[in-house]
């Protein structure tokens, strides 16, 4: 035991000095190299003064609202360079790091070659970490200790509310809560706490579907239109498939902007999403691209509704969360009092406030449910054993059907780390859901704050947990 300790100490003291410690790499004095250090140094600023001296210093069309960026600049922490990939006169590429996490993005910037030197172009995309910059891989032992001093550390800073879930091979290894359901109460986050879940709504959604399939009720090629036989568009009607609904494929668009913000009150059924956005066309011909899309699996509920008889909310509890031995999930509306039902918190001018007035009036097909760590590993067994869906049927939905996504999970396929799930995210609230096939993992987190709260959690234990059978 004090073997172990030692050797979790020794790895959180070489993680905080690989983040604190180190000397960052000189960024060269080409006018492209000073162009990027200015936008560093405003972007670690979270000063909105220093971003608008930037924009008027070098203005660039498309560029992101402040407020925008300022958000980004919280949720990051900012940026340490790790190394400069590419140095030209006009062009640099670096590698950064997040401050707040373990992510690595690549920096791209071209600037003009005469003066007064303007940005050309400029992305900042998150990679998947380098192999020389890996993370040394913890003992399992280890690797949770780490994870929880880690959330103790994030929620002792307020960067943490939620609870955390690990377990292997239908064993639970760690099982915790941080922080508070309802600060106005000072009432703690517990095991029991349900926590909304976003877009995860979708791996319920997805798996209601494919048990219809499997029941002969409905076909994945089978156009929406041959069950919504009144759906107002009706070339969307006849083109749009099952299989494009699952997999984010039919250009079918969002739910979400003006006429959401406007109508959040007055959508309350699937039909009422379908009377204000079934008459629009498709963003892009089904099956050209993969684009995500939360109207998509609205449809899906409705198709459910159809085929089954049943509302969606009543077909999926008989469905997917009574034979899961789910008793913690639903999607009952916000006016209902749901007693352990967390408050979500959302960062406003530095201050965690209700999310209350961006909710909607109830969880849908497409997402805003609420469930607990104990019941999404529930499901997740559910799901492994063959008790919900074929276990035929699994590896097909869970497989790449269309980019990183199967059918309603998003998949890596990459061993030994190959997994499936789903995360969810929107304003005072995050979750993710990641199944580890080959290893035998089950990884939850669940929070009650913004996005990546939760994600990260998994992330960090992702990249030290050991990949040993």
């Amino acid at each position: 035991m004090v073997r172990q300790r030692v050797s979790v100490l020794i790895a959180l003291l070489a993680a905080m000095l690989v983040q604190e410690g180190q000397s960052q790499p000189e960024i060269p004095q080409t006018p492209a190299g000073k162009v990027f250090a200015a936008w560093l140094t405003s972007f670690n600023s979270g000063d909105p003064a220093q971003l608008r001296a930037f924009d008027e210093a070098y203005p660039r069309p498309e560029m992101p609202p402040i407020e925008q960026r300022l958000m980004f600049r919280e949720m990051t922490g900012g940026f340490k360079l790790l190394r400069i990939e590419k140095n030209e006169p006009s062009a640099i590429t670096a590698l950064l790091q997040e401050n707040e996490s373990d992510t690595v993005a690549r920096f791209e910037l071209t600037v003009s070659p005469e003066a007064p030197v303007k940005v050309l172009s400029s992305t900042l995309e998150a990679i998947q970490r380098p192999a020389d910059l890996a993370i040394p891989r913890l003992a399992q032992a280890d690797a949770l200790a780490a994870l929880s001093a880690r959330t103790d550390q994030l929620a002792k800073s307020d960067q943490f509310s939620g609870a955390v879930l690990v377990a292997r091979n239908g064993k639970v290894l760690l099982e915790k809560a941080w922080g508070l359901a309802k600060r106005e109460t000072g009432t703690p986050n517990t095991l029991d706490t349900q926590f909304r879940l976003g877009s995860m709504n979708k791996m319920f959604t997805a798996v209601a579907t494919l048990q219809l399939v499997e029941a002969g009720k409905l076909k994945l090629d089978d156009p929406i239109g041959k069950h919504l036989t009144d759906y107002p568009n009706k070339d969307v009607a006849a083109k749009v498939t099952v299989r494009h609904l699952l997999t984010h494929t039919g250009g079918t668009g969002d739910i979400f902007g003006p006429e959401f913000t406007k109508n959040r009150l007055t959508l309350r059924e699937h039909g009422d999403y379908v009377k204000l956005y079934g008459a629009r066309g498709l963003t892009h011909e089904p099956g050209a691209e993969h684009r995500y899309s939360n109207y998509g699996f609205v449809l899906l509920g409705a198709l459910i509704e159809k085929v089954s008889g049943a509302s969606y909310y009543d077909h999926v509890r008989a469905k997917v969360f009574q034979p899961a031995g789910m008793t913690s999930t639903d999607s009952l509306p916000e006016t209902e009092k749901v007693q352990k039902r967390a408050t979500g918190y959302t960062k406003q001018d530095g201050k965690w406030v209700p999310n209350t007035d961006s909710l909607p009036w109830r969880g849908t097909a497409a997402g805003g449910g609420y469930s607990t760590v104990g019941d999404l590993l529930r499901f997740a067994q559910a799901l492994e054993s063959g008790k919900l869906i074929s276990k035929a049927m699994l590896a097909e939905a869970t497989k790449p059907q269309a980019e990183e996504y199967g059918y309603g999970f998003g998949v890596n396929d990459d061993w030994p780390l190959r997994s499936y799930g789903h995360g969810g995210g929107a304003p005072g609230m995050n979750g993710d859901l990641r199944v580890y096939t080959q290893l035998g993992y089950v990884l939850v987190s669940l929070s009650n704050l913004d996005p990546p709260s939760a994600s990260r959690a998994i992330n960090f234990y992702e990249l030290r947990m050991p990949v040993t059978p």
